[in-house]
């Protein structure tokens, strides 16, 4: 019994690791890839929605300081274009009617400091989603042992393995943002 929650544990921390994986790649480090955007909320007054940026066209980065918006309905380029300006990732998106081109600034060491302040806080929140985890399955573990399901030898030895399954995706969420604060902070 105690098996089936640790395993079940671990697979929902797991999932607050992919959550951070799915954050930092969001964050810029220099170079130019379409996850910077693809995410992005874009106001389109002609369908009255709100849509992600990868939902109105092909994004493409053709070379390391360049993204490309192919939009699949032409009308949605001034919308595009106000999304990404608005962004506060201080691109500044050029068109041409067809297609929106956005040139990836270098990054300052003022910026770099910034990202670095954004990837932990991104770990801190994975650590607090790891940690919601083991508090959620140690009050079921404690509520099997209430309930006779589990022995107080057996609860003992289920929190102390709960409590190593969470140190070691701790050390994944901080191994994870080291290689990403690496990644923004080279030059």
């Amino acid at each position: 019994m105690s098996d089936e929650y640790l395993k079940s544990a671990s697979g929902d921390m797991a999932k607050g690791i992919d959550q951070l994986k799915r954050d930092l790649v969001g964050v810029r480090t220099g170079r130019a890839t379409p996850a910077l955007i693809e995410h992005l909320p874009v106001e389109v007054a002609s369908y009255g929605s709100t849509m992600q940026m990868k939902e109105l066209g092909g994004i493409t980065a053709p070379d390391a300081r360049l993204i490309v918006v192919n939009p699949w309905d032409k009308g949605t380029i001034k919308d595009i274009e106000r999304a990404i300006a608005v962004s506060g990732m201080g691109f500044n998106p050029q068109s041409d009617g067809q297609i929106v081109r956005i040139p990836i600034p270098a990054l300052t060491g003022e910026r770099r400091q910034q990202l670095v302040k954004v990837v932990k806080q991104h770990a801190e929140d994975a650590k607090v989603r790891v940690r919601g985890v083991r508090r959620e399955y140690k009050e079921l573990l404690e509520s099997a042992e209430a309930d006779g399901e589990l022995t107080e030898d057996q609860l003992k030895k289920a929190l102390e393995k709960l409590q190593t399954e969470t140190d070691s995706h701790v050390k994944l969420v901080d191994e994870v943002c080291a290689r990403k604060e690496k990644e923004i902070l080279d030059v």
